[in-house]
């Protein structure tokens, strides 16, 4: 409990914290029940009539158990949850046949990712995780997922694999050389660029709002994206078109259940 708390503390991916807690929450369910079981034996050593020790059985597991399940029910129960799915129901609507959809946002990618490869919805959506792009192993699943859009950017997409397979063997190199992590930050542009000049030729691209917010990794995509296309708002994504004309905005029947409903617990914060 001590060693896994003291890696969980200093765990800094929010969203993934809390699963880095399982082993401490396995030690304690494991010590209650050697708690139960010496309840049990003490009971058994009193000499007491064999129903008494049943009910000091019975009464030890019942009160271990149920204040657990009475203090963590109220934030466990999901049934009235469907946040996630309305979420991914929600940027589907509004994506056309084939679409491509860029994102760095996990709370957009992870449940899309469950959608599509779990139950097999809508997988003619093309969804791309800009931060995963920083990853080679994401290739390979790109390539398994949507090999037609990997094939239209292939002669982009080779050269930035291969320079970023060196910096996963060796990510000081980068620090240490200015001209390394240009080649490699101009590769990271050419490869999204690409994608997005290829696709746009055969279908509606979409960027999610969280690709025009600036950071220290996508300074040069945040800009690019808007001087390059108009960006026409259709339900939670932006639509990028290749003219200037106004675009009549369709009507968007968002799902909002749970949100504000009052039918989902949440934390104060």
């Amino acid at each position: 409990v001590v060693a896994d708390l003291s890696y969980s503390l200093s765990y800094e991916i929010a969203e993934d914290k809390d699963a880095y807690y399982l082993p401490a929450f396995i030690s304690i369910a494991t010590s209650a029940g050697l708690g139960v079981r010496w309840l049990i034996q003490r009971a058994a050593s009193s000499r007491l009539r064999i129903w008494k020790l049943y009910v000091a059985a019975a009464t030890a597991i019942i009160v271990t158990s149920g204040t657990a399940f009475a203090a963590n029910w109220p934030f466990n129960n999901r049934r009235h949850d469907f946040i996630a799915n309305d979420y991914v129901e929600n940027l589907f609507s509004t994506i056309a046949p084939d679409g491509l959809l860029l994102t760095q946002d996990w709370q957009v990618a992870s449940p899309m990712l469950y959608a599509q490869e779990v139950e097999q919805r809508r997988s003619d959506v093309k969804v791309v995780d800009i931060n995963l792009l920083r990853r080679s192993w994401y290739f390979n699943y790109l390539n398994h997922a949507h090999p037609g859009l990997m094939e239209r950017s292939k002669e982009k997409i080779d050269p930035y694999v291969a320079i970023l397979k060196q910096w996963e063997q060796d990510p000081g190199a980068f620090n240490r050389n200015q001209e390394l992590t240009r080649r490699i930050s101009m590769a990271f542009l050419d490869v999204i660029q690409s994608m997005v000049r290829n696709e746009i030729k055969i279908a509606p691209v979409y960027i999610a709002n969280d690709l025009l917010v600036p950071n220290q990794t996508n300074g040069y995509l945040t800009q690019w994206i808007p001087q390059t296309y108009q960006l026409v708002p259709q339900g939670l994504v932006f639509n990028l078109a290749t003219d200037q004309i106004f675009h009549e905005l369709p009507d968007s029947h968002l799902q909002m259940r749970g949100l504000a409903d009052g039918t989902v617990r949440f934390e104060k914060d």
